[in-house]
Formats: structure tokens, C-alpha cells, sequence
């Protein structure tokens, strides 16, 4: 299967039916007068949350989508079918933007959510709606408007209350793997995970929260290094990030300096995202050799953090159940603080749009740079010339 995370699509709406210039004809009637009935309406284009989806693949293959078209109206006063609405089903967690206005059109948060992208066309009005006392027989008619047409970029963040920070091997998989049911790939070399995993945690019966891994970054990432930053976007919906820095790196280097790498690209990505609450995880303590706790309050010291760290070792699960416990306690002092105060809720989502501007731009930049890069390697090559499937915003399989 392959997880595509990304997608372009036009959608046009049914334009609406034209009115109809008719007069009745029957036998013993005379002058019967105007029967035209009015168009149909244009089907409109819908966009509906389906919690079964989980990629946007499918919009790779089939970029343009039509709703029907209303039909025109007929004599005796019949009004014109109305043009059937299209309803296309996307994962929970899709943003949809137009591309010309850059407009936010909205975001598909639950299942059955509709939202509706491009209007249909209004219907026309038929000769019988122009007829008045001073005007018996009209000959008047209006056609139906078009229906909008609208250039859309589908963006799937996945939905999660916590995502997971951290260079390659840092043991991010193994921790999703020892609080959920989750089973990514584990494996002893990197960049293992290629794509997001998502894992339900069950603190306690009907408390629950999810956690998203997402591939390691590598210093460097902001510059297109490893898989990028391109990942990053799908932490933008979480609430809390956990910073899982190895404390037994393979390479032998230093657990301080390696979080600090992940910390600047992080930074370059979306400032706002970098100021999200984030609590340190200090991973791997079981394979320390020397006094654990003074070395993890060391690095801590080091660091200069002054908000939550925890030491744990997910593969023996150590540390785990109180990490989950203390995550479920601030998630829920989260929603209650909103709930209490609803301009807490409005700063949250306006700084959740602040921080995807930030890494659209972001992930624009690299996109042309390295377009930039692959002309000047080609030549006079165009933009079409270039094939997109070496672009970075592409799929990759799993």
C-alpha cells in the first residue's frame, strides 16, 4: 500500500438548467398563455470524512471530478431534474485549499463531516415566471448560472493528541509499540519508518488518547536531507510533542547535541511548531552503563530544560505507564481549560492554521529550490519536463 499524504484536484460543479419558452397548446383553449417551467439546479461538489480511508492515493490517478449538470425545463410548467451532487470521500484530517486564492476551504475533522467545495449553478427561469397583467404573453427566459469550478490541494495531517520527535533509531516505533496496539516496523538501521503510524494509548477504561510516529529526522532535514521535513506537517494537529532522544547512540554521539540538531531543524520548519509544548523523553536508560539517573540529569542540565522530562526504556517498558498516565492528565486539563474558556479554543486553532502557512511555505521552498536544482542539471528543461515522482512531496511506499 502507499501513503500519499498530498493531492491536486479540480472539481466542477453542474452548471444549472435553462428556463424553458413554452406556450400551452391544447384543443378548445384558446390562447392558453405560457407553461415554460424553470431549469434544474446544478449539482454541487461535496467533500465527506470516511474514518476507513487513510491516503489520498486515489486522487493521484483521477485529478478531475464533475457533478451533473441541471437539466433544462419543459412545457407545462415542469421544472428541469436537478443535477445529482458529488459526494467524494477523503480521509478524517484532510485540509482543503484553493489553489488560486490560497484559501483555507476548511478542514474534515470526523467521520460524515460534508463539506461542500464547489457550488452548482442556479436554474433559469422559465417564460411562465415572467407572466404578469401587462405582460400576457412573454417570451422571456433566463438561463441557468454556470457552476463553480475550483482548483483544489487536498492535505492530510493525520489526527493525534501527541506525536513523537527524534533522529532516526531514537526508538520511537518501539515506544508506540509498547504503549498501543500499534506495530510499526522496528529494525536496527534507519529511517525505518517511512511513513506515519498512528497508536491508541488506554490509560483506563474510556480514557484514552492517540500518538503519531513520524520518520526521524537528521540534521540537515530542513534542507531536504534525509526524508526531509515533508513529515512534519502531520504534528501540527498535536497538542503535546515528545522529544525521544537516545541516551546509548550506536555511533557513540552525544545525546545533547543530537537533540539540539533535531531542535534547529525544527525551528527552520515552522517557528510556531518549535514553541509548542514539548516535554523531553530520555529513551534507552537501560542500556546506560553507568549511574542512569546521573547521567540523564546531566544532559537535562546540559540542556537547560526547564520543562517535563522523563526517563524511560520502551522496549522493557520502563517508565511508560507514567509517561501515558501524565499525558492523559494535561490532555484532559487541556480540554477542560478550553471548554471553560472558548478563546483558549480559538488561539488553539488559529495557531494550528499559523503553523501549517508556515510549513506549506516551507516545504514550497524546497520544492522550487530543488526544481531549481534539477533544471540547472537538465538544462533548458521546463517544469513539465520534470518528472513529479522525483519530487519531494511524492509518495512513498511502504
Amino acid at each position: 500500500m502507499k501513503f500519499v499524504d498530498e493531492a491536486k484536484i479540480a472539481v466542477f460543479a453542474g452548471d444549472g438548467g435553462n428556463g424553458c419558452l413554452s406556450f400551452r397548446r391544447e384543443k378548445y383553449i384558446a390562447q392558453g398563455g405560457p407553461d415554460g417551467g424553470d431549469g434544474g439546479d446544478g449539482g454541487s461538489v461535496y467533500l465527506q470524512g470516511d474514518n476507513d480511508l487513510n491516503t489520498l492515493i486515489d486522487f493521484r490517478y483521477q485529478p478531475k471530478y464533475r457533478a451533473k449538470i441541471g437539466q433544462t425545463g419543459s412545457g407545462k410548467g415542469c421544472t428541469g431534474p436537478k443535477g445529482d451532487d458529488l459526494v467524494l470521500t477523503v480521509p478524517v484530517g484532510t485540509s482543503v485549499h484553493d489553489i488560486k486564492t490560497g484559501e483555507l476551504l476548511g478542514d474534515i475533522t470526523t467521520d460524515g463531516h460534508l463539506l461542500l467545495v464547489a457550488q452548482g449553478g442556479f436554474h433559469g427561469i422559465g417564460n411562465i415566471r415572467y407572466k404578469s397583467s401587462v405582460n400576457r404573453a412573454p417570451r422571456q427566459t433566463s438561463a441557468g448560472s454556470e457552476g463553480e469550478h475550483r482548483d483544489l490541494k487536498l492535505e492530510l495531517k493525520v489526527l493525534a493528541d501527541v506525536g513523537l520527535l527524534g533522529l532516526p533509531n531514537a526508538g520511537k516505533s518501539t515506544f508506540i509499540r509498547s504503549v498501543s496496539a500499534a506495530k510499526p516496523k522496528v529494525a536496527d538501521y534507519p529511517f525505518t519508518t517511512l511513513i506515519p503510524n498512528l497508536g491508541v494509548v488506554k490509560v483506563q477504561q474510556h480514557r484514552s488518547f492517540v500518538v503519531a510516529d513520524i520518520p526521524g529526522l537528521i540534521g540537515g532535514a530542513s534542507e531536504g536531507a534525509g526524508l526531509g521535513i515533508r513529515f512534519l506537517k502531520h504534528l501540527t494537529r498535536c497538542r503535546i510533542l515528545l522529544h525521544l532522544v537516545d541516551m546509548a547512540p550506536m555511533d557513540g554521539s552525544d545525546p545533547v547535541a543530537n537533540m539540539l540538531s533535531i531542535t534547529k531543524e525544527l525551528e527552520k520548519f515552522s517557528p510556531t511548531l518549535a514553541g509548542r509544548e514539548i516535554w523531553l523523553v530520555l529513551n534507552k536508560i537501560d542500556m546506560v552503563p553507568d549511574d542512569v539517573q546521573e547521567r540523564c540529569l546531566e544532559v537535562v542540565e546540559q540542556l537547560g530544560w526547564k520543562g517535563s522530562s522523563f526517563n524511560i526504556s520502551a522496549i522493557a517498558k520502563t517508565g511508560t505507564n507514567i509517561l501515558c498516565q501524565k499525558l492523559m492528565e494535561r490532555l484532559e486539563e487541556i480540554k477542560v481549560a478550553e471548554t471553560l474558556n472558548p478563546e483558549l479554543a480559538e488561539q488553539e486553532v488559529a495557531e494550528q492554521h499559523q503553523m501549517q502557512q508556515e510549513a506549506r511555505a516551507r516545504i514550497e521552498e524546497l520544492r522550487d529550490k530543488y526544481k531549481a536544482g534539477r533544471q540547472a542539471a537538465k538544462g533548458n528543461a521546463t517544469d513539465d519536463d520534470i518528472d513529479d515522482d522525483d519530487d519531494i512531496e511524492v509518495v512513498y511506499a511502504e
